[in-house]
């Protein structure tokens, strides 16, 4: 499969390029979801429910945390493909050493507030007493894996904002396999249950950091990095964060919101705890498999905002939209079909089955707003315009399940009557979204962006 020249992401028919682009995105994703899953089947099968339940719980914590610092990895992405798009060297440059310098910052801040406050948050989390100390063992550990995690996201956006988006798929390849065998030697042959699985986890993070790290040293292109020109520019440092920081809350505002849908599952006992950990697992596949549209809208945007090419950006959000509706429709179907078998993989346990399998017969069949939700995110984000779509967010993702899990869970207080939280909130949200685009990208807002009088700074 071929690179995208930059050069040719202004330029249309932009299907074949959008999806060239997003396929090596999408299979990057699935195979660390793969990764993932076949992680969980091992600790399912081999380390018992109780672990299960343990590193299951934990996820959305670690999401709450992990998203806010991610979401800057999306403004350096945008900023790099806008300063590609505009063949500004210099401004390149000084994006690609501010987003590493900002990669390793944020990474040390992520294990300094998450190692030391992970047993109070867990305890916010209502965490049972049979799992809470495996659970605070693994969050400890796998928070000192942050470093690691955070300059390969940079790394990644960076290397993706050029259009190549084959070689963090080869790493995430090599980096995935290694926590796989860390995980089968560390539970299997040595028995050391969670902490060899948090143990695996880090390991394979920080090795697909190095390789990021060190194609970016070695590559002849205008986004090389030289560890010696690691600074804070103050420009691109302003415009990273003004793109990152409402896409890093963004983020937020969905863990946090599936914090405290976690937390209620937490009160239906492990059994529930299991059951969701697993049958959730599935709703990975489909929103990574749709990813891939959501970073090329983004990217594809932003560099025709750079190039001052308003004629291609709706046509690019368009085209993305609606590979990512004939992803997800098909996977969620699947999904449906094969709730039992799919929850089965990842344990033996009748009653853990019944519950993941009830959840994927809820989730399934509206799991495509989700995924046209964060496409349009992604293509606001490419206007340049984050602060907007994370008040989208705010009310439709975190306001509208806060309101539900508050005010009309406790008529009826199921597992299921907890979990329409999701469906509800997708689809009004994407409905907001949508609007909000089709503003921003109107005739009259698109001069006014590329004239310079409502444009995003320059660095």
């Amino acid at each position: 499969m071929k690179r995208i020249q930059t050069s040719a992401m202004t330029e249309g028919p932009f299907f074949g390029k959008i999806v060239l682009f997003a396929i090596p995105v999408t299979l990057t994703g699935l195979l660390q979801i793969v990764y993932n899953t076949a992680d969980t089947a091992v600790v399912g099968h081999f380390a018992g429910k109780t672990v299960l339940a343990a590193v299951g719980s934990t996820g959305s914590m670690i999401g709450l945390i992990v998203n806010l610092f991610t979401g800057l990895s999306m403004g350096a992405g945008v900023l790099t493909a806008r300063m590609l798009g505009a063949k500004d060297k210099a401004g390149t440059r000084r994006a690609v050493h501010a987003a590493m310098a900002l990669s390793l910052l944020s990474g040390c801040l992520i294990a300094a507030i998450g190692v030391p406050l992970s047993p109070t948050l867990l305890r916010w989390m209502q965490a049972p007493a049979d799992t809470i100390d495996l659970s605070k063992l693994y969050v400890r550990i796998y928070f000192l894996g942050a470093p690691g995690s955070m300059v390969f996201n940079f790394g990644a956006a960076i290397i993706r904002s050029t259009g190549d988006t084959q070689r963090p798929l080869k790493y995430l390849g090599v980096s995935g396999l290694l926590n796989l065998l860390l995980n089968l030697f560390t539970i299997i042959v040595l028995h050391w249950g969670v902490a060899g699985v948090a143990i695996a986890t880090i390991s394979s993070q920080y090795l697909s950091a190095l390789l990021a790290v060190r194609h970016l040293m070695k590559t002849e292109s205008d986004v090389r990095l030289q560890l010696r020109q690691l600074r804070f520019s103050r420009d691109a440092l302003a415009e990273i964060l003004r793109i990152g920081v409402p896409a890093g809350l963004q983020n937020a505002l969905f863990s946090i919101s599936n914090v405290i849908i976690q937390s209620n599952v937490n009160c239906f006992g492990s059994d529930a705890m299991a059951g969701i950990s697993a049958g959730s697992n599935y709703d990975a596949y489909i929103y990574t498999a749709t990813n891939g549209f959501t970073q090329a809208a983004m990217t594809f945007v932003s560099q025709n905002v750079g190039a001052k090419k308003k004629e291609n950006i709706r046509r690019i959000w368009l085209i993305s939209l609606g590979s990512a509706a004939a992803a997800a429709a098909t996977l969620q179907t699947f999904g449906f079909l094969l709730r039992v078998p799919i929850v089965h993989l990842f344990t033996s346990d009748p009653a853990v089955t019944a519950i993941g399998a009830q959840r994927m017969a809820l989730i399934m069949p509206f799991f495509i707003f989700c995924s046209l939700l964060d496409v349009t995110s992604g293509a606001v984000r490419g206007l340049g315009r984050s602060f907007q779509i994370m008040l989208v967010s705010l009310f439709g993702a975190c306001g509208l399940r806060l309101i539900w899990v508050f005010f009309f869970l406790p008529m009826k207080r199921t597992l299921t009557f907890l979990y329409v939280a999701y469906p509800l909130s997708w689809g009004i949200t994407f409905l907001i979204a949508c609007a909000l685009f089709l503003s921003l990208s109107s005739e009259k807002q698109l001069d006014r962006l590329l004239a310079g009088s409502d444009s995003p700074q320059t660095v």
